[in-house]
């Protein structure tokens, strides 16, 4: 098992955001604020699904998941409350976040399921978090360097998000989650979670006036598709899930760690 440490991020989330914060760029602003527009409901979905898991395991298993879940938790709710405040500014901007109304509605359908399916749902999204968060920590240059703040945002979030990116999946096989809907439900998280964060970034682009600009678009090919694009670089991972010896630990986690060592000024550890 892990040892999930707790950080409290060193940044100020009441400074105003910038229109384009990343890098002056229509798109990736509109991409980056849409991810973070989910944040909130989804990481309240995965505490709720990996607390329910922890406690539908028998006493003798508990144990060795305790100090896990205990850091998961912790780590998801200070991304969730950041995020929060984060969200507060696009609302302030004029950005409405459709993606959290429709995430709460699918969300609250599944009241009364099997908490093996909350889990498996949440291993799926974690595996999207932190193939993205390993893209992210690997190329840092997408976010630009005009907002240090929420690059650092950023950054320390995709550091944690590579931390815990097992213990929801472990969790899945603990309480006797089959393979069968553990892909079944990475099937459809995937083509859920790409079409509401392409209509959230729409939206977004729509609000802002740069929607129909020639530029936004030729911006987003090059970010999603250029040599170390999101798309080009995490379609590999992507599909990793789907293999019958997929386990989130075989993927490296050295950016994250050498993202948290080099960076220990920007945060504290929680209870120290």
């Amino acid at each position: 098992m892990s040892t999930l440490v707790v950080r409290r991020l060193l940044v100020d989330m009441q400074a105003p955001i910038a229109r384009h914060w990343c890098g002056g760029d229509a798109f990736r602003t509109a991409f980056f604020n849409a991810l973070s527009m989910s944040f909130p409901v989804g990481e309240q979905f995965f505490i709720d699904a990996v607390r329910s898991g922890f406690k539908a395991l028998p006493e003798e298993q508990q144990a060795q998941f305790a100090t896990e879940v205990q850091g998961f938790v912790g780590q998801e709710a200070t991304h969730r409350r950041l995020h929060a405040l984060y969200n507060e500014h696009l609302d302030s901007a004029g950005l409405v976040n459709d993606w959290e109304p429709r995430a709460r509605a699918r969300l609250g359908a599944l009241e009364g399921f099997d908490i093996r399916h909350w889990l498996g749902i949440t291993a799926a999204n974690e595996h999207f978090t932190a193939i993205f968060a390993d893209w992210m920590l690997r190329h840092p240059e997408w976010l630009g360097e005009e907002d240090a703040r929420l690059r650092t945002l950023w950054l320390w979030h995709s550091a944690e998000e590579s931390e815990h990116r097992s213990t929801a999946f472990d969790l899945y096989r603990a309480v006797g989650g089959n393979e069968a809907w553990r892909k079944r439900w990475f099937r459809r998280v995937s083509l859920i979670f790409v079409g509401d964060m392409l209509r959230q970034t729409v939206a977004n682009l729509r609000r802002d006036g740069t929607l129909w600009k020639l530029s936004t678009w030729k911006n987003a090919g090059v970010f999603l598709f250029a040599r170390h694009g999101l798309v080009t670089s995490i379609f590999r991972p992507w599909l990793d899930y789907l293999r019958a010896d997929f386990h989130p630990s075989r993927h490296d986690d050295s950016a994250s760690r050498r993202w948290l060592e080099a960076n220990s000024a920007v945060y504290t550890q929680v209870g120290t």
